[in-house]
């Protein structure tokens, strides 16, 4: 593991446990619609919440693009019932504790690969999810992310190639605006 991953990785580690406190003081709103809502009305709420509370236009601009990316993905796992962490083991339900834990750069640019091979092998990889449940995986549609990221120059191409530690700490930034909001 290079310097960079090991430092991506006690950066995830320090940021799922924040996220936990955090989700202590989230709404409860937060919780039933990523519980159920489709990703319009996640995102509405969102952008009405950006609104609300006058966000600067730079941090407008990648909120909901970037929830979008992320919810592209989680929306169609959550509603086959086969969501899963970071670390693949399974989640029973989405919620914005798990939604910040993919909102990781790092951990959504692994996402994007593990669907891209799921989708080419047509049963779900790479996860810790029973076997029988894994074969029930359909195919999920990667344009959103792979726009998102491609537009964040991660090499949709080649998993082991880096991208811009920039670019992650842009994320971590999008990241804790979006936990602000709900």
């Amino acid at each position: 593991m290079t310097p960079r991953k090991k430092y991506l990785k006690s950066k995830i580690i320090l940021e799922s446990s924040i996220i936990k406190s955090v989700g202590n003081i989230m709404k409860e709103e937060s919780y039933e619609l990523f519980k159920s809502a489709d990703i319009e009305t996640i995102l509405e709420l969102l952008e009405r919440e950006l609104k609300n509370r006058n966000e600067s236009p730079f941090w407008r601009d990648k909120v909901v693009p970037f929830s979008a990316a992320i919810l592209s993905v989680l929306i169609p796992l959550r509603d086959a019932g086969i969501l899963f962490n970071p670390e693949g083991y399974p989640e029973s339900e989405l919620t914005p504790e798990l939604f910040f834990r993919w909102s990781d750069f790092l951990s959504l640019k692994t996402l994007a690969f593990t669907i891209q091979r799921s989708n080419e092998a047509g049963i779900l990889l790479r996860t810790r999810l029973d076997e029988e449940l894994c074969k029930k995986y359909e195919s999920i549609d990667l344009r959103v992310l792979g726009d998102y990221l491609s537009r964040y120059t991660v090499n949709l191409e080649n998993e082991s190639l880096d991208f811009p530690i920039s670019n992650y700490n842009l994320h971590q930034g999008v990241s804790n605006v979006i936990k602000s909001l709900l």
